[in-house]
This record gives structure tokens, sequence and C-alpha cells, in this order.
């Protein structure tokens, strides 16, 4: 594998955030995830939340049916969200976790908490021929533990950098959580409050092969337009990872 490239899935929850706004039909978020993979995105990522506050169980379906690239169906693990990951059969689950007062996602899955739980997930994934991620925090432990339990691929939970991205405190634990990953063989990605003003030094990792990025981009969008702004994360990623030397 070449990892001078660096994927870009494009996370489209809030294309359909703006139209539950008014419960109707537009915009809609699985034409924008057209124009995305249009526009250079190498996937789609779409989170069925349980409240539905924004991508709704009809979407996933028509992605299914529509996207052309690859589906990165991100839910809690229960098991409505796994039956339904079984039957569709996306190409990877990311699963994540979820509280119904956050407004998004806060942290990383306890992996060391919940490990039986999630090893049983990985297992029924893994069965159905769905590759698995999971969402951590930048932590070396949950780094082995996602390893142990079977996991394809962690997302590390970019979180902490973006809204601190001159400390250099959370660049450092992501970069080492990375290289950690990439030494013992587990796929590593990254996301979570990326955008054009703070990708570079996370692009720039060698070991993350793929980043999610989702509110940056739609909210970029209403300025310069969809593909635009695809196409500015991409050229971004790719500027940082031609900068980096490995």
């Amino acid at each position: 594998m070449d990892l001078r490239y660096q994927r870009l899935y494009v996370n489209i929850d809030h294309v359909a955030t703006v139209r539950q706004a008014r419960r109707g039909q537009e915009p809609d978020p699985v034409a924008a995830a057209l124009v995305c993979e249009r526009a250079g995105a190498d996937g789609i990522t779409a989170h069925l939340r349980e409240d539905r506050r924004h991508i709704q169980d009809d979407d996933i379906h028509r992605l299914m049916a529509q996207v052309t690239t690859l589906l990165n169906f991100e839910c809690a693990t229960t098991d409505d969200m796994l039956s339904l990951a079984e039957t569709l059969r996306p190409a990877q689950v990311t699963l994540v976790p979820e509280r119904r007062e956050e407004i998004t996602t806060e942290g990383g899955l306890d992996v060391i908490r919940h490990e039986a739980m999630l090893r049983d997930a990985i297992v029924r994934l893994r069965a159905a021929g769905i590759r698995s991620s999971l969402f951590i925090d930048p932590e070396r432990e949950a780094v082995d533990v996602s390893l142990r339990i079977g996991a394809d691929a962690v997302e590390l939970h970019t979180g902490q950098y973006a809204h601190a991205p001159r400390d250099p405190a959370p660049l450092r634990a992501l970069r080492e959580a990375a290289a950690h990953g990439g030494a013992i063989g587990i796929a590593v990605h990254a996301g979570h409050g990326l955008s054009i003003a703070n990708v570079g030094p996370v692009a720039a990792i060698p070991e993350i092969e793929e980043l999610n990025i989702g509110h940056a981009i739609v909210g970029r969008a209403i300025f310069v337009g969809l593909e635009s702004a695809v196409r500015e994360i991409r050229v971004m990623m790719d500027d940082a990872r031609a900068a980096d030397r490995f």
C-alpha cells in the first residue's frame, strides 16, 4: 500500500441536519454524497444516530444503493444498528460512542470497559463481510485493545487537537498513537473537527491512511459550493503528505 496517498471520506451528516431543520426533502444528503464523489472523495461517511437527529434510515438505504465509492456507516454498538449493518453490508462500520444529550461525539469509545461487547460486535460484522473500525481516543492502550478484539482499523479522535491546534500535546498524542498502530499492524484513520485551517499536521502523520471530515466541509460549502469545499480539503491533505518526509 502506498501510504503517501491518504483517503478522504466525506461525512454528509450535516447536509441532513439542514434538511431536518424543516423536516423536508432538501437538501438531500444522498445527492450531496454524489457531488462529493465527483469532487474526489474516496468514500462517504454517514452516522445514523439512535435519535435520528440528522441521517434517517432511508438515507442509509439510498446511500447503499447510489454511492459508487465506499460507504462508511457510523453507528452505536446496539443490536438494532448491527442488525441494519448486517442487512445492508456497507464496506465499513465505524462503531462510535453515543449519548443522547451530546451535541456531537465528545470522545472515543471506552474500549477497555466495553471490550466484550465490542468484540461480539466485531465478530458479527466480520461474519457479514464488513470491515470494522473503532472510534477511539489517541491512546496506546486503546489501540492495543482494539487490535486484540479484532478491529480492522481504529479512527483516532482528533477533537482535542482541533480545539487547541497550537498545543503540542494533542498532536503528539495523535502521532504516537498512529505510529503505534502502524507498528502493531492495525489500520489507522482519524477525524473530528478537522478543517482546511488545521488538517495539515494531521494529514502529514504517515501512518494515518484515511481522514473523515464532514462539518467543516458542509460549512465551507455555504460559501464556495460543495465540490470546491471537497477539493480544497483534498489539496490541503495532498500538500501535507507531499511535504512530509516519508
